[in-house]
Parts: C-alpha cells; sequence; structure tokens
C-alpha cells in the first residue's frame, strides 16, 4: 500500500520505519525544516511541506494513497488533514493521532477519521487492520519500553479468512505453541472468552497473548494450519 504520514516528529518517524519494515511504500510529510531529516527514516519517501494545505497534498498526489495517517503534536493539524484527505482526495482509510483526550470527541467520521489513535503502535495496527485478513498483526506490546512494538510479550490479532482451514475447528484442537494462549474471539460486536469448545467462524478476531519469540510460530499456525487429524469439532484428552 502507499501511506502518507503527516509529521516527522518521534511518532511519526516511528509510525513510518514500521511501516517502510512491514513493506509499505510511505511518504513523510514534514514542514518544519530542522525536522526534515530523511536519514532518520531511509526507507521512506520525504516530503518538505505543510500538510493541512491543499495545494502541498495535491503535490503529493495524495489521491493515490491508500491510508493516510495525521501523526503531529497538534490536534487542530491532524483533523484539518483529515477532512482534506477524505473529503478532497478520497483517501480509503484515514487515520488521525489524538494528543489531548478532551478532543476525542471530534476525532469522527465528520472530520474524515476512520481510526483514532493515540500511540504509535496503535496507527500501525489501524494501518495494517485495512488489510489484516488472514493475516497476525501485533497491537500493543507488554512490559516493553519503547513506544512501538518491542516488549517480551505481545498482543496479537488474527482475522479468519472464510477459507481459513481453522474455520470449524474447536478452540481446543488449535496446536498453540509453548508461552501463548488465545484469550479472546470478537465475533462481530460481541466479545467471547475463548472456551475450549468454542467453534471458530469465519470472520472471527482471535486475540492472543504470546512472548515475543513465539509469534512466528503462531503466525504459521493460523496463516497456514495444516489439515490432518485435527478434523473440525474434534477434541482432545
Amino acid at each position: 500500500m502507499r501511506i502518507a504520514v503527516a509529521g516527522a516528529g518521534a511518532v511519526g518517524r516511528s509510525v513510518a520505519a514500521e511501516l517502510v519494515d512491514n513493506g509499505h511504500k510511505v511518504l513523510l510529510i514534514e514542514r518544519e525544516f530542522t525536522r526534515y531529516v530523511p536519514a532518520r527514516v531511509p526507507g521512506a519517501d520525504w516530503f518538505l511541506a505543510d500538510a493541512c494545505e491543499l495545494s502541498s497534498l495535491e503535490e503529493a498526489q495524495l489521491q493515490s494513497c491508500d491510508v493516510a495517517i495525521a501523526a503531529t503534536g497538534d490536534d487542530k493539524a491532524n483533523l484539518a488533514m483529515a477532512l482534506l484527505a477524505k473529503g478532497e482526495f478520497g483517501v480509503g482509510r484515514m487515520v488521525a493521532r489524538i494528543n489531548d483526550a478532551r478532543n476525542e470527541w471530534l476525532f469522527t467520521e465528520a472530520w474524515g477519521v476512520d481510526v483514532a489513535v493515540s500511540t504509535p503502535l496503535a496507527m500501525v495496527a489501524a494501518v495494517e487492520g485495512a488489510i489484516d485478513v488472514g493475516r497476525l498483526v501485533r497491537l500493543m506490546g507488554l512490559g516493553g519500553v519503547s513506544p512501538t512494538r518491542v516488549g517480551p510479550a505481545n498482543i496479537s490479532k488474527f482475522t479468519l479468512p472464510a477459507q481459513s482451514r481453522l474455520v470449524g475447528r474447536q478452540v481446543r484442537t488449535l496446536p498453540m505453541p509453548t508461552d501463548s494462549v488465545l484469550v479472546a474471539l470478537l465475533r462481530g460486536k460481541h466479545l467471547i472468552v475463548a472456551q475450549h469448545s468454542e467453534v471458530l467462524r469465519a470472520g472471527d478476531e482471535l486475540l492472543f497473548v504470546a512472548a515475543a519469540g513465539v509469534e512466528e510460530q503462531i503466525s504459521v499456525m493460523v496463516e497456514g494450519a495444516p489439515t490432518g487429524s485435527d478434523s473440525p469439532n474434534k477434541t482432545s484428552n
């Protein structure tokens, strides 16, 4: 995906770097010359401009972006960009950073905001959420000191596609790696505790807590779940 990130402060750079690492094409927009340091996120394209100005966004070809992220430290600027991105350029997904919790009520679809968040991690997760069906997406680091995704344990989400081999299986049959647990399912608007007898359905969002080094094993389990002796609804001893 092509993603525009407004704001090259610590938060914007962190988000941009994470998205570049995830294989996305990122345009980082910054209006302050002192923050315009492309070497800090060398994998991104940089643009010295004001993301609140229509002419700047036209020059940035914002209409070609799948997602826009307003990550500045100014709520007014973030709302202005969101309104332009949606209203003038038809960007499919608009993620905006909330700096002051008192302004949270403004960050709605009326201002062009699809997802309002307050941390770099949540911004990345909101972007990945646009394409996360069928792939494991890390939502939150637990116990880490970094504002991004680093921690001794993490919360991750996997949305079951209709063609997944996990559909129709009971929770008890999942070959969960050591140091990991499936804690809950989100089914529509309902939160379901992951009981052993619960049968997985297409569209379920599976929420895992796992040690950092175990996530790859969970990815293999959910993204490439093999068929075998664990048939749907089979129980284990």
